[in-house]
């Protein structure tokens, strides 16, 4: 009985070795075999290795004329895509600046800013409409944000307008809020300062600057500027403010100028 059981036993310890094996050498063959297959190869790459090189040194002058030729194309993309933004903005300001010339209640020409004086940078600019499109010098120039100066002089084609922030530029202008009447003129310095106020006139800081109904040359209610600092005359009974531009004057590309 003892050997039976025992016989049993060694037929049971041969088939889980067995089994053992089989499985061991299962897993173990992918590692095996991709160790094989990369020491194979090794000198199968050691010899392709020049030829690699030397097809490179071969293929170099046709591989970098395309690179120019991709890069020229490239560069024209580029160029292209700049062209295609710069449209965009502008078609941008000229829906701004058609949809103010809508709101006004007076004839307007569009013109657009094609020089600056260098001497005079700050103070004047040139615009591409004259004479034969009705410009006459004194004719305020707006834009849709506010006041940007008005005609100084008139050619045939072109013209040149004198800015807000120019000394000799002068208009008669109101502080919105309190009715306040003065004269606003320019500095130089970006800024305008408006003067003659009456003495103890209740303006303060914030309050907005718009041309007054007594301009000769403007028409009322558009936009100067904002009051950005009030201080009482040590020479005269009066207030100066001043007073800070609603048009950022380097950036005008196009204005309207007010026929009539």
């Amino acid at each position: 009985m003892f050997k039976a059981h025992r016989k049993n036993l060694i037929y049971l310890l041969i088939l889980l070795i067995t089994f053992f094996i089989l499985f061991a050498s299962i897993r173990a063959y992918p590692v095996f075999a991709f160790g094989v297959i990369k020491l194979s190869s090794l000198p199968i790459r050691i010899l392709s290795y020049p030829v690699h090189e030397i097809n490179k040194l071969l293929l170099y002058h046709r591989t970098f004329n395309e690179y120019k030729r991709l890069k020229e194309e490239t560069d024209v993309l580029k160029a292209r895509l700049v062209g295609l933004e710069e449209v965009i903005l502008e078609n941008a300001r000229l829906e701004k600046l058609l949809k103010f010339k809508r709101q006004l209640v007076y004839s307007s020409v569009v013109a657009n800013v094609i020089g600056r004086d260098p001497s005079y940078w700050n103070s004047t600019m040139i615009i591409d409409k004259g004479a034969g499109d009705g410009i006459r010098e004194g004719m305020p120039v707006v834009n849709a944000l506010g006041v940007v100066g008005k005609i100084a002089e008139v050619g045939k084609t072109k013209s040149k307008v004198i800015l807000l922030t120019d000394p000799q530029f002068s208009v008669a202008a109101l502080v919105q809020e309190p009715r306040e009447s003065g004269l606003v003129s320019g500095t130089l310095q970006g800024f305008c300062r408006m003067r003659y106020l009456r003495a103890g006139a209740p303006v303060k800081v914030g309050d907005q600057v718009i041309t007054s109904k007594l301009s000769l040359s403007f028409p009322e209610g558009l936009l100067i500027g904002e009051i950005i600092s009030v201080m009482e005359s040590a020479t005269t009974p009066s207030v100066e403010c001043l007073v800070r531009p609603s048009v950022a004057f380097s950036q005008i590309e196009e204005v309207l100028v007010i026929l009539n």
